[in-house]
């Protein structure tokens, strides 16, 4: 299965890292209120047996006894208001920070000599501080300590006997703190230098693969029209080795379209009740042409569960696992299913290929790490997929499993599926479909690219559309038409929604339409908002953009069947 496990990148560890700031700080604040209540019975224990041992007044230990029992209460309440509103709040943190450092000043007030150590607490404190929540916090309590230090040495008598000792401390104070805020500056640079290279990487990723799946959707448009065409037979194998590379070409930049849109973090899960049985059977059709050309037998073993889960990232979860299957298991058979685990559904996908040593086993989720033994031959792909299925688990709140046995195959688990009831669907009312659905249909083709433009124009009229092609927004034209089929950038500031609303105006009625991007998907839906606007991704293969319209055409027909009883 996955042999993709190479070095990861800088920037790939930074972002394991760091991926999370905010998720991190709550972290951090969590645990110091921990490590408080922890340390709380040892830190007043010792200080009454300091206080015992200087043969302090009965007064003095009813006010120390009654200042515990606010510190450990006012501890417990900082800890629970943590944990019910996890978060940064200025005031929270101001109150906690001066909890502790009065608590270590009174301490080291009243012991004389034998409290001394609590100023390893405190220098612990200070350094604490600092590392968990920043450098201006560093600076804040380095001056909390310097007070507390001078409170101490005004009411201990002890400390104003050796006021050297005290400067020592005091100095000590200091310099640990302002080195440790050196040392923190340095790496928040280097973790903003980290960051930015990062972005950039990302910026360049996402333009990188829209611009070059321009050229490949248009080439995959031309390919779908010399099938059609009378080819003889080595022409007609040309064409095939052609379309096979050229889908090696679009799942390497899928991949890095995929890496590159999770570096944005601008996905965003989007559940619904899904048929998972027709997911892994549309999984399945789209693989079948790979399979056949990896000679693998692409076996599904089928079900009729429902999931509360976001439809696309899950089949782009499975559809990187299948991907991998085809690649590192070739000549033998892969197999799909579903199974119950503890009331959740879990998707499987085994295969019989040569399997991966357990050393290898760790490493396989990490970007970019590929196993590569002597003598292995070369691997098309960069070591994403299985990457991207782990961080797509995480935002899904899925658990993603690899076993794998030498000689045996490997088996890929998606756990944690929600078990849905089936949907109740109404009866949708027989329609008589024509020898051919797409005859006569009015297209306008929208697309600023020519190549795109042309390819697409040319392939819609084998399937005996009618094409109204257009490089801009058509404004002024006659835009009369049954279907919109436009790209989503198409320049002047204009995208494909301003075209479908403007052809939408003219024509008076809500036409269905059809958005084509070499953007991420995800954030054109969202620029989109409406789900009834199919959104397809670059490079598109032709009979998906086929299904999408006969799925559209029916649709219309239904509507105006049910607006119109008397055809029925």
């Amino acid at each position: 299965m996955e042999k993709d496990v190479s070095l990861n990148t800088i920037s790939g560890k930074f972002r394991a890292r760091f991926a999370n700031d905010k998720q991190r700080k709550q972290d951090t604040e969590r645990s110091q209120a921990i490590v408080r209540l922890i340390i709380i019975p040892f830190f007043f224990s010792y200080i009454f047996y300091a206080a015992v041992s200087q043969d302090l007044s009965t007064a003095f230990l009813v006010i120390y006894s009654y200042y515990w029992i606010y510190y450990v209460l006012s501890s417990i309440v900082l800890f629970i208001c943590i944990v019910i509103w996890p978060g940064k709040y200025l005031l929270r943190r101001i109150f906690s920070i001066s909890h502790d450092y009065i608590a270590m000043t009174f301490a080291m007030s009243v012991g004389a000599q034998l409290t001394l150590p609590v100023y390893a607490i405190l220098l612990w404190v200070t350094v604490g501080n600092g590392l968990r929540f920043g450098p201006r916090y560093l600076v804040a309590a380095t001056i909390a300590a310097l007070l507390a230090l001078a409170t101490t040495t005004y009411f201990n008598s002890f400390w104003r006997e050796y006021p050297y000792v005290v400067g020592t401390l005091m100095i000590t104070a200091i310099l640990v703190p302002s080195y440790i805020f050196v040392l923190l500056n340095r790496v928040h640079k280097a973790y903003n230098d980290a960051l930015e290279a990062n972005l950039a990487k990302s910026r360049f990723l996402a333009q990188a693969s829209h611009d070059l799946r321009q050229p490949i959707h248009a080439i995959s448009l031309f390919i779908a029209c010399l099938r059609d065409a009378r080819l003889g037979v080595d022409e007609q194998q040309m064409v095939d080795n052609i379309d096979r590379s050229l889908q090696s070409v679009s799942r390497l930049f899928q991949s890095l379209l995929d890496i590159s849109t999770l570096d944005s973090g601008k996905i965003s899960e989007q559940r619904e009740d899904v048929d998972i049985g027709e997911i892994l059977r549309d999984i399945k059709q789209q693989n079948s042409e790979a399979a056949q050309w990896a000679g693998v037998e692409l076996k599904l073993v089928g079900t009729k569960k429902f999931a509360r889960v976001d439809p696309s990232l899950l089949t782009t979860m499975i559809q990187n696992i299948v991907s991998n299957a085809l690649k590192y298991a070739p000549g033998e058979p892969v197999l799909i299913g579903c199974r119950k685990r503890s009331g959740k559904l879990s998707i499987e996908i085994h295969d019989r290929g040569p399997g991966i040593a357990n050393e290898h086993l760790p490493h396989l989720f990490e970007e970019f790490y590929q196993v590569r033994e002597r003598g292995d031959k070369d691997t098309e792909g960069v070591g994403l997929g299985l990457s991207i299925v782990r961080r797509l688990s995480n935002i899904m709140g899925l658990d993603v499993s690899l076993r794998s046995e030498e000689g045996k195959g490997t088996t890929v688990i998606v756990d944690g599926l929600e078990v849905v009831a089936q949907p109740v669907r109404t009866a949708q009312p027989a329609i008589n479909k024509p020898a051919s659905m797409l005859n006569g249909l009015r297209v306008l083709l929208v697309e600023d690219d020519i190549n795109v433009l042309m390819a697409t124009r040319i392939l819609l009229e084998k399937w005996g559309c009618i094409v109204q092609q257009e490089e801009f927004l058509p404004e002024g034209k006659d835009v009369t038409c049954d279907l919109v089929i436009t790209d989503f950038d198409l320049g002047a500031k204009t995208t494909g929604l301003d075209c479908i609303n403007y052809v939408r105006r003219e024509n008076g009625r809500n036409l269905p339409a059809i958005i084509v991007t070499g953007h991420d998907e995800n954030r054109v839906r969202d620029d989109v908002g409406d789900p009834e606007i199919p959104i397809l991704s670059k490079p598109i293969r032709p009979a998906e953009l086929r299904s999408t319209i006969l799925a559209l055409k029916l649709k219309l027909q239904r509507q105006t069947v049910s607006a119109n009883p008397r055809n029925q």
